[in-house]
């Protein structure tokens, strides 16, 4: 203690301080805190600074609080009420802040003691109407709640008052807008959908120990095990799901909403009387997507549509629910086509089927008299054509007339007329085709292209036609096109895709045949991709099995070596050219352009069939620097490339041994520089291409015995619809990513009829883009698989594959 002097007096001084004085009183509706000055200070001699009075005598010392009572203590007294309602804040707030800067006397029992160990917590309410939802979600402290959080204010509900925590009460709120999607103190209604979305988080909710109040716990969140009942007439049908509630109520619970939730993948439905119960998930896992399927093709129309039935069928069997007649009739269908009723041939057909041709037969037969259409997808070269005019009915008279349209690429135009009118002489067949085109209203069979399909739709749509048939319909592959458009609007009782490649690259190819000949099978694009296609692409277990399971009864496809043991062996080749010092440089130049520019377009966005674009002078680098451009020179002076020579050298060989060639190419202008080569190598040739006037008389000339060794044929004249069994030796010059269009151009020779093993050669240049299309074409198989095969999973080009392909 030190001593100074006051206005002349001695006087000492203290190191200690002094602080007014609280205290806390109940009042009617509440509390009240007055702060007062100490009772020892005597007065105020500086800010800050008062002289205390002491058992010592009077004492300088400093004054705390002065933020709360001013300077000079001239705030003082000063009083504040608290009404109960805020009794939380002066307890958990007010009281602990006084209390550190002064001396606070408690003068109530009234007072409630704080509770420190209490967290915050969410508490749901929820009040139900029918399938409505009316949830409000409080912050709250104890269980049960002492206080809750209103407003960001803590209100006492009664008992001890909690100490806020804001950081973890943040937390809380975090959790339960992440669970339920609910905002603390704010009420939300859900409806319909909507709110068989919230039963289902808010079941979820409450088995993570959450708390739900209020009067639908236990009647809206039903513990009932729903179970299927099938009913079935004639060949419609009716699904209902029904059980019994926990408290002994009989409960139901529509089809169509079990089916929703569960593709929405939610845990509960919605009952007729209200409430909600957990899905049938057993019986869902095992026939959801057939059940799926019957209620989108009732959906469509009054009755089941026809397509549907045979899944209608297998669904009564998987349930022991015994099928009606006309239900049962479609048995085969389902079985694989064991017990299809044998073929009813035509009287006058002029041909003798092999036994796999009359299953084809029996199998269309069938199909027609079930309202249905179909898919014939037979390996090239096993008589789809056959197999589709032995099908087609005997000729009637006056309105009996069954009249037929067939739908082809121009270029097998008239090989359809030649078989018409030597299989089935009963038919008077139509030519439907050129300038002065008439359709002869006595025809039984017209025959048209696809070109005329699309420009003459209005035409073609106004006839009656019994049968449509669409041959090698990979045509229609892409559904938006005018041609696929045309297709789809020409009315007819029975429609059939013919088609050795129903799946070239894209699963959306396939839909677009089956939408052709089953509207509504596979659903619209978006849902087939939803369901299929993305699944399939996916690697999504059990996906490629729903689909062939979907389209199995309406798509017929064998293969050559299980169905024809005795057509000889077929042989794949790939022979490897390499090129020359100058050929590789050219190569590689190319190659480095062609990859800085592939990589600016992709990574720009580019599509992938633009990139596609990219490629092209790689590829054809690969097969003659002449194909370039820039080239300078006549064909005829130009040098063979190496992998012309190559060619010609196997070309002479196999003329020797007596054996006749297909060379095929993309490219027009590659088998111009070959000729000129062949010439010189003495090798006799004939051509086909999309210039050729006379496709039959150059097809004639090959095939007779004394016709010359070797074809040239451009990859679209000549890839579909030609019988080229002259020929045991295939050469492919330039091999593509797809390999569908390879095994058409193979199949002209390997076919029906081909007595000779035949050999198809793949020509490659060592190290370039086209050993990587080889592997490439490893994976493409896969998309035909997944529909039609054993596969799991399909493939489709993508940025990474073209990017390989430079690698």
């Amino acid at each position: 203690m030190k001593y100074l002097e006051l206005n002349g007096k001695a006087c000492r001084a203290s190191a200690e301080s002094v602080s007014p004085r609280a205290r806390v009183e109940a009042t009617k509706n509440g509390f009240r805190v007055t702060i007062e000055r100490h009772p020892d200070v005597l007065r105020v001699v500086l800010p800050g600074v008062a002289l205390v009075k002491t058992s010592e005598g009077d004492v300088l010392k400093s004054l705390r609080g002065t933020e709360l009572t001013g300077k000079r203590l001239q705030n003082l007294p000063s009083t504040r009420e608290y009404p109960k309602a805020k009794s939380a804040e002066l307890i958990t707030t007010i009281l602990p802040a006084l209390r550190e800067k002064m001396d606070v006397d408690v003068l109530t029992d009234e007072l409630p003691q704080a509770a420190r160990h209490l967290r915050p917590r969410a508490e749901v309410q929820i009040t139900q109407e029918g399938g409505s939802i009316s949830a409000f979600a409080v912050l709250v402290y104890g269980d049960p709640p002492v206080a809750r959080v209103d407003n960001d204010e803590l209100v006492i509900l009664g008992g001890a008052v909690p100490v806020r925590d804001t950081a973890e009460e943040k937390q809380v709120a975090d959790r339960l807008r992440e669970d339920l999607g609910l905002i603390p103190g704010r009420r939300q209604h859900f409806h319909a959908e909507a709110a068989t979305e919230f039963a289902t988080r808010l079941d979820r909710y409450r088995g993570r120990s959450g708390r739900v109040t209020g009067d639908a716990p236990e009647r809206f969140l039903r513990k009932a095990e729903l179970h299927a009942q099938l009913a079935v007439s004639g060949s419609d049908f009716s699904l209902t799901f029904s059980g019994e509630s926990d408290d002994g109520k009989a409960v139901s619970a529509d089809a169509a909403a079990v089916l929703k939730a569960w593709q929405q993948g939610l845990d509960l439905v919605p009952l007729t009387d209200g409430g909600f119960a957990p899905l049938p998930a057993d019986f869902l896992s095992r026939h959801g997507h057939r059940v799926l399927m019957l209620l989108s093709a009732k959906e469509q129309k009054e009755e089941l549509a026809a397509y549907a039935k045979p899944q209608l069928l297998q669904l009564c069997r998987d349930l022991d629910y015994p099928a009606p007649p006309e239900l049962a009739a479609l048995a085969p269908l389902v079985d694989g086509f064991d017990g299809l009723p044998e073929a009813t041939l035509p009287k006058r057909l002029n041909a003798e089927l092999r036994h796999y041709q009359e299953a084809g037969v029996a199998w269309l037969g069938f199909l027609r008299q079930a309202g249905l259409g179909g898919v014939l997808a037979d390996d090239m070269g096993l008589g789809k054509t056959l197999q589709a005019l032995a099908s087609l009915p005997e000729v009637r008279g006056g309105d009996q007339r069954k009249r037929t349209l067939v739908v082809c690429p121009t270029s097998v135009l008239m090989n359809w007329r030649r078989e018409a009118n030597k299989f089935r002489p009963d038919l008077c067949v139509c030519v439907y085709h050129g300038a002065k085109r008439e359709l002869d209203p006595d025809a039984d069979l017209v025959l048209t292209s696809y070109a005329l399909l699309r420009l003459d739709r209005d035409a073609l749509a106004a006839e009656k036609w019994d049968t449509l048939i669409l041959d090698e319909a990979q045509t229609i592959k892409n559904p938006d096109s005018q041609v696929a458009q045309a297709a789809f609007s020409i009315p007819a009782e029975f429609r059939l895709s013919l088609s050795g490649t129903p799946v070239e690259n894209r699963l959306d190819e396939l839909w677009s045949q089956l939408h052709f000949t089953n509207p509504g099978l596979l659903g619209g694009r978006s849902d087939f991709d939803a369901r299929f296609a993305r699944p399939i692409a996916e690697g999504q277990s059990g996906a490629a099995q729903r689909l062939r399971a979907r389209i199995a009864p309406f798509v017929l496809r064998r293969l050559k070596r299980d169905v024809a043991p005795e057509l000889p062996p077929r042989t794949d080749v790939t022979l490897y050219v390499e090129l020359s010092d100058s050929e590789r440089a050219t190569y590689d130049a190319v190659r480095a352009a062609t990859e800085k520019e592939l990589a600016s377009q992709l990574g720009a966005g580019g599509s992938v069939l633009a990139a596609l674009e990219s490629l092209l002078r790689l590829r054809q680098a690969c097969c003659h620097p002449a194909l370039l451009p820039g080239h300078v020179g006549s064909v005829s002076d130009t040098p063979p490339s190496s992998k012309i020579a190559l060619l010609v050298d196997h070309l002479e060989r196999a003329a020797a041994e007596s054996h006749k060639s297909l060379v095929f190419s993309q490219w027009t202008s590659l088998l111009d520089l070959a000729e000129p080569v062949l010439r010189a190598a003495g090798l006799d040739f004939v051509r086909l291409d999309g210039s050729t006037a006379n496709r039959d008389a150059v097809v004639q000339a090959f095939q007779a015995e004394s016709g010359p060794p070797v074809m040239l044929i451009s990859l679209k004249a000549g890839g579909t619809g030609l019988n080229l069994t002259a020929a045991d030796h295939v050469f492919l010059l330039d091999p593509w990513w797809n390999p569908a269009v390879e095994d058409q151009a193979a199949d002209r020779a390997h076919r029906i009829g081909q007595e000779r093993p035949v050999i198809v050669h793949r020509m490659v240049a060592e190290d370039s883009v086209e050993e990587r299309i080889l592997a490439l074409q490893e994976q493409k198989r896969a998309i035909a698989d997944a529909a039609l095969g054993e596969a799991d999973k399909a493939l489709s080009l993508t940025r990474e594959d073209l990017l390989g392909l430079l690698s």
